[in-house]
C-alpha cells in the first residue's frame, strides 16, 4: 500500500470517527447587539476597565443543546486582549447573582484568553450547555488592560455589572457599578441537531427598544420571538436585534449608518434568512432639524435617495437568498425631539406608500396602520405612545409584534 494512500485512508477514518463521536449541528443565532463607538457619556473611563470584570446579561430567542459568544472589537484601533470569558444562568435579570452550578469557561481555539484584532469579531469555542427559548444569559468576561477605542452597544436596557478584579465566576459581584450598556459583546449562537433559521430585525431606537421596560425584554423584537416559540411550525425561530439608537440610512448617527453596517450585522448572522427593516424615521426627523427649510425639491430627492437606500439593502440581501420584509414608518408628528411638521410628515407618507407597493419589498408590514391614532394618523395612539410621541410604549411594541403576518415566515 503506497504512503499517499494510506495518509487518504487514515485521513477518512479520522474524519468518518470525528463525524459519528459529533453528529452535524447546526448553528443559529439567538441573541446579538449591533456594535458602534460609544459616545463619551456611555463609554466607561479607562481606569474602569484596567484589570476589569464585567458581567453582561443577554436574553436569548431559540434554545439549543450548545451555544458559543461572539465577542467584538469591531471599533476597537488596537487588538483588545480579553483573559477569560464565563456563562452561566442569572438568578433573575435584574441581577448580578449567577448559578455557580451551571458555569461555564470558555475557551477560544483551546485557550482560555483571546486576542481580537481591531475591527474583528471573534468567536468562542462551543460549549455544551442546554438552553431553552426565551433563556437568559449571564456572560462575564474580564480585560487586564483597557482598549484605547471601546466597541460597545449603548442601549441595552439591561444591566451590567463592573467590578476591578478577576471574577469570573464569582457568585455575586458584591459592590460592582451597575449600567445599561453592552460591552464588547456581539452574539450568542445556539446549536441543535434541526437546521433551525433566525430573522435579523435591522433598525434604530424603535426596534433597539427606547421606552421598553428595563431588564424587561419587551421590545418588538422579543415579543416576536415569544409569538414564533409559541408557534409549533415555526418554534426554534432565532430573532436578532439589529437596531441602534439614532441609526440614519443615508448618514451616521450615534453608530453607522444602515448601509455601512450591513454586512456585519445583518448577513454575518447564522442562519439568517428573514431580514425585516424598519429605518428612515431619523432620515425624515433630520431634515426637519434642519435650520434651513427644505425646499419641495429637495424633500423629494431625500425621499428619491430613502428609495434607493431600501432597494440597496434588499439587493445585497437577495443576494444571499434572503426574504426581505419592509415595514411602514411610525407616525412621529408631536415629537419632543424633531418637531415635525406637514412637509415632512408629507415625505413620511410618501415613503411609506413606496414602501406598500408591491415589487420593492418581498412582504410589507404595515407598522404605521398598527400604531397610528384614526383620529390622527400622523400621531402615535396614545395608548402606543411612551410619551415623546415618537418612541411606542411596551404596549405599542407588544402591538407591533401581534400585527407581524406569521404566515409571511412559514418555510422561511
Amino acid at each position: 500500500m503506497c504512503k499517499a494512500f494510506r495518509a487518504v485512508l487514515v485521513l477518512t477514518l479520522i474524519l468518518g470517527g470525528c463525524e459519528m463521536a459529533h453528529p452535524q449541528e447546526h448553528w443559529t443565532a439567538s441573541w446579538g447587539a449591533s456594535q458602534q463607538v460609544p459616545e463619551p457619556g456611555n463609554a466607561l473611563a479607562p481606569a474602569d476597565l484596567n484589570d476589569g470584570t464585567l458581567r453582561e446579561v443577554v436574553h436569548l430567542s431559540a434554545g439549543g443543546d450548545a451555544i458559543r459568544v461572539r465577542l467584538s472589537n469591531a471599533f476597537g484601533t488596537s487588538a483588545l486582549h480579553i483573559t477569560g470569558v464565563h456563562v452561566a444562568r442569572p438568578l433573575s435579570t435584574a441581577s448580578d447573582a449567577i448559578d455557580p452550578a451551571t458555569d461555564h469557561a470558555l475557551t477560544f481555539v483551546g485557550a482560555a484568553d483571546v486576542t481580537i484584532p481591531p475591527g474583528a469579531d471573534y468567536w468562542s469555542d462551543p460549549v455544551s450547555m442546554p438552553v431553552g427559548a426565551d433563556a437568559d444569559l449571564a456572560i462575564t468576561l474580564h480585560l487586564d488592560t483597557a482598549p484605547a477605542q471601546q466597541t460597545s452597544h449603548p442601549g441595552s436596557r439591561s444591566t451590567a455589572y463592573l467590578i476591578h478584579g478577576a471574577h469570573l465566576s464569582d457568585a455575586r459581584l458584591t459592590g460592582a457599578t451597575k449600567m445599561e450598556h453592552w460591552f464588547f459583546l456581539s452574539g450568542v449562537d445556539v446549536a441543535s441537531r434541526a437546521a433551525g433559521s433566525c430573522i435579523v430585525a435591522l433598525g434604530d431606537s424603535i426596534t433597539d427598544g427606547h421606552g421598553a421596560t428595563t431588564n424587561g425584554n419587551d421590545r418588538w423584537p422579543d415579543d416576536l420571538a415569544r409569538r414564533l416559540e409559541a408557534d409549533k411550525r415555526l418554534r426554534g425561530t432565532g430573532v436578532v436585534n439589529a437596531g441602534i439608537g439614532g441609526n440614519h440610512l443615508l448618514t451616521d448617527g450615534l453608530g453607522p449608518n444602515a448601509l455601512a453596517r450591513f454586512d456585519r450585522d445583518v448577513l454575518a448572522q447564522s442562519g439568517v434568512r428573514v431580514l425585516i427593516v424598519l429605518e428612515g424615521i431619523n432620515d425624515l426627523g433630520a431634515y426637519a432639524l434642519e435650520p434651513v427649510r427644505p425646499t419641495p425639491a429637495m424633500y423629494r430627492a431625500h425621499v428619491h435617495d430613502l428609495e434607493a437606500s431600501f432597494e440597496q439593502i434588499v439587493a445585497r440581501a437577495h443576494a444571499q437568498g434572503i426574504y426581505v420584509v419592509g415595514a411602514t414608518i411610525l407616525p412621529f408628528v408631536g415629537s419632543d425631539y424633531y418637531h415635525p411638521g406637514p412637509a415632512d410628515e408629507a415625505a413620511r407618507q410618501e415613503l411609506n406608500a413606496w414602501i406598500r407597493t408591491p415589487g420593492h419589498f418581498d412582504a410589507v408590514v404595515d407598522f404605521d396602520h398598527v400604531t397610528a391614532d384614526p383620529t390622527a394618523p400622523d400621531r402615535l395612539l396614545p395608548a402606543y405612545d411612551s410619551g415623546d410621541h415618537l418612541h411606542p410604549s411596551v404596549a405599542g411594541y407588544h402591538a407591533m409584534a401581534d400585527a407581524f403576518p406569521l404566515s409571511l415566515l412559514e418555510g422561511r
